[in-house]
C-alpha cells in the first residue's frame, strides 16, 4: 500500500512530464509547420503551434494550457529568429491557453460550444495581442491592421482541427 507522499509525488511528477510534453510539442509543432506571410510594412507569418496548445488545454486544464501556450510559444520565437516576439507571445500564448483550458474545466459534458467559444476568445486575444505587439514594436499603430487577418488564421486553423481530436481525446482518457 502506497503511502500519500508517494502518490502526490507520483502526481506532481505526471504533471511536470505532461507540462513538459506540451510545451515541446507546441514549440516544435510551431516549427515544423509555420508560413511567412509578405504583409505591408510589418510581415508577419501562420504557424500551428496552436494544435498541440489546444489539444493539452483541452485535456489537461488551464495551468497546463497556459504553461503550453507561454513557453511554447515563447521558445518557438527565441528559436526561430523571432526574439521580439518572445515576450509578448509569453503573455499572448499562456493567455490564449488558460482560456481555452478554463472552457474545459468548466465542461464536464464535453460539448463543443464552450470549447469553441474559447477559441473564439483565443483569436480575440491573440489579434489584440499582436496587434499591441506590433504597434509598439514598429511605433506603428495603422500597419498591424494588416495582420489581423493574418492572426486570425493563426488561431482558426488550429481550432478548427484541435476540436474534434481534442474533444475524441479527451472522451478517451476521462
Amino acid at each position: 500500500m502506497e503511502n500519500h507522499d508517494t502518490t502526490a509525488r507520483r502526481s506532481a511528477v505526471r504533471t511536470l512530464v505532461i507540462n513538459g510534453m506540451a510545451v515541446a510539442l507546441v514549440c516544435v509543432t510551431a516549427m515544423l509547420v509555420h508560413i511567412r506571410i509578405p504583409i505591408a510594412g510589418t510581415g508577419g507569418m501562420i504557424q500551428l503551434g496552436g494544435l498541440p496548445l489546444f489539444i493539452f488545454a483541452l485535456l489537461y486544464g488551464r495551468k497546463t494550457g497556459a504553461i503550453a501556450g507561454a513557453f511554447g510559444l515563447a521558445l518557438f520565437d527565441l528559436l526561430s529568429g523571432w526574439m521580439l516576439w518572445a515576450p509578448f507571445s509569453l503573455v499572448i500564448g499562456g493567455l490564449m491557453g488558460y482560456i481555452v483550458g478554463l472552457a474545459a474545466e468548466n465542461n464536464p459534458e464535453n460539448r463543443i460550444a464552450p470549447y469553441a467559444l474559447s477559441m473564439l476568445a483565443a483569436a480575440g486575444i491573440t489579434i489584440a495581442g499582436y496587434y499591441v505587439a506590433e504597434g509598439i514594436l514598429y511605433g506603428n499603430w495603422i500597419a498591424p491592421v494588416g495582420s489581423v487577418p493574418v492572426n486570425f488564421f493563426q488561431v482558426a486553423l488550429p481550432a478548427a482541427a484541435s476540436l474534434p481530436i481534442g474533444k475524441r481525446l479527451k472522451r478517451m482518457i476521462a
